[in-house]
């Protein structure tokens, strides 16, 4: 295999009606699934958990230490990991977790912290190298082979705002894929998905280093346009040529911005740790082309902050884990914010990074315990819980529901669990 010496990496967004080629039932093409909510569209799950957990249909070693999830598409799942100082992007049979091909996708690799995003015949990663080196490279889904790469720093002068390195999992959306090289130059910037060559560069003003977020996208007054948590704040962009649209700097920290923000029409509902809180946004038509943002309002970090474990909205509410390193249950109205309920002690330890799954959202914590708690309103329900075995600690990667199945990955390692219901 080609050792690829150009930064790489990707994420998969795949929006449902951005991704070309026919997605399978089942299916998790990107970061926090089809259309990157976090929501899966998976029925006739288990309700409750037994004692001891969901069964376990296999563990898969070797696929490389990481931080990032996996991408599940057509019987394949997609996940990267570094293994002796390379970083690859690695293709495993669902059904039973086996390599089906492997590729060196950054050398020396350096924590790999991203999630794949396929979309038909090509699959994208972004790579990360140290603090301020990252990239993203195209691959065949068939083969492994490199279609084409781009290195942020060399290609867009990028920058990151700390010193964790590129964590982004890129948006593909029609033609365009999208990442956040970050910097005055190329904040944020589209490439011909096929090909990897510059549709535009959009130079966010104050010049915001990359955060740790992923796009999103939404329309609002006939605008397609993508939201992005960056070092300052949140902006808006225009996604037909760049054209920087608004921005919102209340809810960004100095230190890590990491959650991807939650998008309905012309809401974005978008939080931070280190102490900032979280907000609701409105974005307004202001004149031809031209938009602003109203703050609909603001929970300070004591009501609610999202470290990095994510946020989902099911129905008319937000679900997930609430305080700096904690992951308390707490379940907030989106148009009022109000807290429907919230827990001031978790089932498990530390940050919870969360998934919703046919009326449940499963909670992994930081101290590797799993956590099913019912989504309603009302109060918070737990449904169970099981620990992953030898589970490496921070236990961060976010789970995946696809098939009918649970993936977990745990650094080196990858769990299937079967939680379809008999």
């Amino acid at each position: 295999m080609r050792t690829v010496g150009r930064a790489v990496f990707v994420l998969g967004v795949v929006c449902l009606l951005a991704v070309e080629g026919a997605l399978v039932a089942g299916d998790w093409p990107q970061w926090r699934g089809p259309d990157r909510t976090g929501l899966s569209a998976e029925k006739g799950l288990l309700k409750e958990w037994p004692e001891g957990g969901p069964p376990l249909v296999y563990k898969a070693p070797g696929i490389g230490r990481g931080r990032g999830s996996v991408a599940v598409v057509d019987g394949k799942i997609y996940v990267v990991g570094d293994r002796r100082g390379k970083q690859y992007l690695s293709c495993l049979k669902a059904e039973d977790g086996k390599e089906i091909w492997s590729t060196i996708v950054r050398e020396p690799g350096d924590g790999s912290r991203s999630t794949p995003t396929v979309d038909g015949d090509r699959v994208y990663v972004v790579t990360s190298r140290g603090a301020q080196e990252g990239g993203i490279v195209c691959l065949d889904t068939a083969t492994g082979k490199e279609v084409w790469a781009k290195d942020f720093k060399q290609d867009f002068n990028g920058r990151m705002m700390t010193s964790w390195g590129y964590s982004e999992s890129p948006l593909v959306d029609g033609d365009k894929v999208i990442v956040t090289p970050g910097g005055s130059e190329s904040t944020l910037v589209a490439l011909d998905k096929k090909t990897g060559e510059v549709i535009w560069k959009a130079a966010v003003p104050q010049g915001d280093a990359a955060g740790y977020s992923s796009v999103v996208v939404t329309e609002v007054g006939g605008v397609r346009q993508y939201v992005q948590l960056l070092e300052r704040g949140i902006v808006g962009i225009a996604a037909k040529d760049g054209r920087f649209l608004w921005r919102y700097n209340r809810v960004a920290n100095g230190t890590a911005n990491i959650p991807t923000p939650i998008v309905k029409g012309d809401l974005v509902f978008c939080s931070s740790g280190y102490n900032t809180g979280a907000a609701l946004l409105r974005i307004v038509p202001a004149g031809t082309g031209r938009f602003r943002v109203e703050e609909k309002y603001f929970l300070p970090a004591n009501i609610f902050q999202n470290h990095h474990g994510g946020m989902v909205l099911v129905g008319d509410y937000v679900y997930a884990g609430t305080g700096h390193n904690n992951g308390f249950p707490i379940c907030i109205e989106l148009k009022t914010g109000r807290v429907a309920w919230r827990k001031d002690r978790g089932p498990g330890t530390g940050s919870a990074a969360i998934v919703y799954a046919d009326g449940n959202i499963y909670y992994r914590y930081d101290n590797a315990l799993m956590a099913l708690i019912q989504a309603t309103p009302r109060s918070c329900n737990l449904r169970g819980t099981f620990r992953i075995p030898n589970g490496d600690t921070p236990s961060w990667p976010h789970p995946v529901v696809a098939d009918g199945k649970l993936f977990l990955r745990d650094q080196d390692k990858l769990y299937c669990y079967n939680v379809k219901a008999e």
